[in-house]
């Protein structure tokens, strides 16, 4: 197993915990609070949201340390060797010439009879 694979399932796992995490929170401040009942369970309210403020942003934070490992371990062997390799044994394409342009002739303009002289009874 490769460290970008390893890297790639602790990057999963951090993101379903941070759905999770981020999916109890309640917008206007209950979330898993309301659900505990009194205020004397697993200390109260404010310790329930403070908990849940501090890892949705320690989770998000390792996330974006885990995409930044992961990149730097990415050795890139897939997309460097492959192009070289592709440089390498591709044949230069051949030159054609370009295609004769076949003149385009107009359709002569279509011509009115013209008396030769209509003003003669003058």
């Amino acid at each position: 197993m490769s460290t970008f694979t390893i890297f790639l399932v602790l990057i999963t796992i951090v993101c379903f915990l941070l759905i999770v995490v981020i999916m109890v929170q309640n917008p206007k401040g209950g979330g898993l609070s309301s659900t505990l009942g009194g205020g004397g369970q697993m200390g109260g309210v404010q310790k329930t949201t403070d908990f849940l403020d501090k890892s949705t942003w320690t989770l998000a934070t390792l996330l974006i340390v885990l995409i930044l490992l992961s990149s730097l371990s990415f050795t890139g062997t897939f997309g460097d060797s492959s192009l070289k390799t592709i440089d390498q044994n591709a044949a230069p394409a051949p030159k054609t010439a370009p295609a004769a342009k076949t003149p385009v002739t107009e359709a002569p303009a279509a011509t009115t009879a013209q008396p030769a002289a209509q003003d003669t009874a003058k």
